[in-house]
């Protein structure tokens, strides 16, 4: 399952549609059959037109909107000491290759994911933070994601003694179901569940499937009130397109494969 997400990237890409439907135009015009010649053109169009479209932020930032909002923000008067710990998912550091060649951490976009941990852990002593993050690359680099995350929070000054580190899962599935293993980690008990919030709703279906008693902690928002409808931006449209479609497409095959 892991690997065949991974191969499968492209479908959430709408930048691959657009190469493949150019590709499919070019090679039908090439045939010089009739019917190539009037899809070809035709093809080559609808290429452009995803290209153009995937663009217009507003449209991808309406479908993130609705996933950011199905889980409210923690209320900021929830007494902490009700909490075991927190469960800090993986997706918020670059790749392994990233930090090599040099002693500085390297956050992505998702940064708020590890930097919104370190102000819980300083306002309860009595948290502990399980992170859950192994390999996520196709190709293993031997660094799992969870070593890279102890130098971000030794950086941050947090005591080793209070981290939970799950090195062996590659996606939110498995971070459930492995992080339920480890030794002392009793999942009855109320943890607080800290991701994107776009990742939120698979995330919270996926570990409360699994039989953790989480309360979600949504960070790393895109999407705001309302996105100007002049807001334009091939790449940022494709990073936000990207985003969207790996969630709906997630949490249907989670749903489909009694993930979630």
């Amino acid at each position: 399952m892991f690997i065949a997400s991974k191969l499968l990237q492209f479908v959430t890409q709408p930048l691959a549609w657009a190469a493949l439907l150019l590709l499919c135009g070019l090679l039908a015009a090439k045939l010089g059959l009739a019917w190539g010649r009037r899809w070809g053109p035709r093809l080559s169009w609808a290429a452009l037109a995803v290209l153009l479209l995937q663009g217009w932020e507003p449209l991808p930032d309406a479908l993130i909107r609705q996933l950011e909002l199905r889980h409210p923000e923690l209320a900021a008067d929830t007494p902490l000491q009700d909490f075991a710990g927190v469960l800090l998912l993986g997706g918020a550091l670059e790749p392994a290759y990233v930090w090599q060649g040099h002693n500085q951490v390297a956050l992505n976009e998702a940064a708020e994911r590890m930097t919104a941990a370190v102000p819980l852990l300083q306002k309860q002593p009595g948290l502990r933070l399980l992170f859950t993050g192994g390999e996520g690359e196709l190709l293993a680099t031997g660094i799992t994601e969870a070593d890279r995350a102890a130098l971000f929070f030794a950086s941050m000054g947090v005591p080793r003694e209070r981290l939970v580190m799950e090195s062996a899962s590659r996606n939110t599935f498995e971070n459930a179901v492995f992080s339920a293993r480890l030794a002392g980690i009793d999942t009855k008990q109320r943890w607080l569940l800290l991701t994107s919030a776009s990742h939120m709703p698979r995330a919270m279906a996926t570990f409360q499937k699994a039989g953790w008693n989480v309360t979600p902690y949504p960070v790393d928002y895109r999407s705001g009130l309302a996105t100007p409808l002049t807001q334009y931006s091939l790449a940022e449209g494709a990073r936000k397109w990207h985003l969207v479609l790996h969630e709906l497409l997630g949490s249907l095959v989670y749903q489909l494969t009694g993930r979630a």
